[in-house]
């Protein structure tokens, strides 16, 4: 077995222990074996369970006068208080199925955990043995100096997670098999301004801690970089605030960023409307103050090139985000171009997503989400995949996808750390596989891991 299969099994392993262990000590933990408990340093007890105690007798009763204090005020069903002839007037025999609901459902947990625990330890094993017939038809290949190619590595497909941050992990047939970490340019070799498809584009699987890179400006804002732009190109722009502004700062680099050095000032012609900006191939294209216009402006020439009105998409805060801000219309850029989320009346406000075509502002083809817009904290895109959190304060998580490619959804539960409990800006950005946020006055970002499927029988 590979170092990380032996590391992945050893791990679940002890998990596996753990579970074990609990479930035999959980019961005298929680006083399920008849013992009674002391704490250090005092003669006071806490008497425990030697049974079900609506079979108590009256003396036995009298014996446990401080058994509400090993009970948790916490909400139960009524049908758990009113069986065996208990009502919830009666506080000390609600403390004790208080007491009895919880450690039915600490028990459950534990079951489940062990299931989940057999079931990830029988992945492992599957996939050693895959790994080892991987292993051997190396060998032989090496051995007889043979020419390799994809039909002699027909395995069944591996799910692996193998994007994560800005690399790749792909792997190459050239003479022989390697995993190499592969960083995607964000252009084409032919010149033409198109995001290439990245190799190892996937399914979202989760977000690191955030990363904080300043903290500046007012609650709400937007900054990003070009997603088009060349590797060495590391420009920042900078939007403060959410509606009526006007004023773009261009920091040369993201140092000069940080500092808050050597910029330029852009002056739009339009005042702007929310903070879902981008700025894509050397413009930026954003929402004109009161209106569903969206514009085009071109930083080089400083000057609209286009500017379009969305039909029949919500302006004003008739649709915004959860958080309000008159982020009506969201602009978003990924391995497959520009979009922008929006609502209209026709759809009874639920989320809808556009490609647009960059040169034109012209819609190219829209979905209906089902998923309403003023439930949603913010969105983004990843690899034609909407991603929705489920609110812009604290304890928000990643909770709904929806997969432009097969026009379905589903629901998610991905952890999402809102350190500064208010964003009002959040956008990926293709080229430096991140996600930008504006977090109450900070400018942060999260690395993001994908989840893709190699098929080694045919192509990556």
């Amino acid at each position: 077995m590979t170092v990380p299969l032996l590391k992945i099994g050893a791990v679940l392993s002890t998990m596996a222990m753990v579970t074990n262990w609990m479930s035999q000590t959980l019961p005298s933990l929680v006083g399920l074996n008849g013992t009674t408990i002391s704490r250090a340093g005092t003669s006071e007890k806490i008497f425990v369970l030697e049974r079900n105690p609506w079979e108590w007798s009256s003396r036995e009763r009298a014996r446990v006068p401080q058994m509400h204090r090993v009970c948790s005020p916490v909400p139960v069903p009524s049908a758990a208080l009113g069986r065996r002839g208990c009502t919830t007037q009666e506080s000390p025999c609600s403390h004790r199925s208080i007491w009895l609901f919880q450690v039915q459902n600490i028990s459950q947990s534990m079951e489940v955990l062990d299931l989940r625990t057999y079931r990830d330890l029988q992945y492992v094993r599957n996939t050693e043995s895959l790994m080892k017939g991987l292993d051997s038809r190396l060998k032989v290949a090496t051995e007889s100096q043979k020419s390799l190619n994809t039909k002699s590595f027909q395995v069944n497909p591996l799910q692996i997670p193998v994007c994560q941050w800005s690399s790749c992990l792909v792997l190459l047939p050239l003479g022989t098999i390697s995993y190499v970490l592969h960083r995607h340019s964000a252009r084409q070799s032919n010149g033409q301004g198109r995001l290439r498809p990245c190799l190892c584009c996937g399914k979202l699987t989760g977000v690191s801690n955030p990363i904080t890179i300043r903290a500046s400006g007012s609650r709400f804002g937007s900054w990003m970089t070009d997603t088009m732009a060349p590797s060495a190109d590391s420009r920042v722009w900078y939007m403060d605030g959410y509606y009526k502004g006007r004023r773009v700062l261009e920091f040369r680099t993201l140092n000069d960023f940080i500092t808050g050095q050597n910029f330029v000032q852009h002056l739009l012609p339009h005042p702007w409307a929310g903070t879902g900006h981008v700025v894509f191939n050397g413009s930026l294209y954003y929402n004109k103050y009161q209106s569903n216009i969206v514009v085009k402006y071109h930083f080089r020439s400083r000057s609209v090139l286009v500017q379009r009105s969305l039909n029949s998409a919500g302006y004003n805060n008739t649709f915004p985000y959860s958080w309000g801000g008159f982020s009506d219309i969201d602009f978003m850029v990924d391995e497959n171009g520009l979009w922008a989320v929006y609502t209209t009346n026709q759809n009874a406000g639920n989320i809808v997503v556009s490609k647009v075509d960059p040169q034109t502002l012209e819609i190219l083809r829209s979905w209906d989400t089902g998923y309403p817009k003023r439930s949603a904290g913010e969105s983004f895109m990843i690899c034609g995949t909407l991603y929705v959190t489920n609110s812009h304060l604290a304890g928000a998580k990643i909770y709904f996808a929806y997969y432009t490619n097969t026009s379905s959804y589903e629901y998610t539960d991905i952890p999402f750390h809102n350190q500064y409990s208010h964003i009002s800006m959040l956008d990926y950005n293709p080229r430096e596989r991140v996600l930008y946020t504006w977090n109450n006055g900070h400018q942060v970002v999260y690395n993001v891991t994908l989840f893709h499927v190699i098929k080694t029988s045919g192509e990556l």
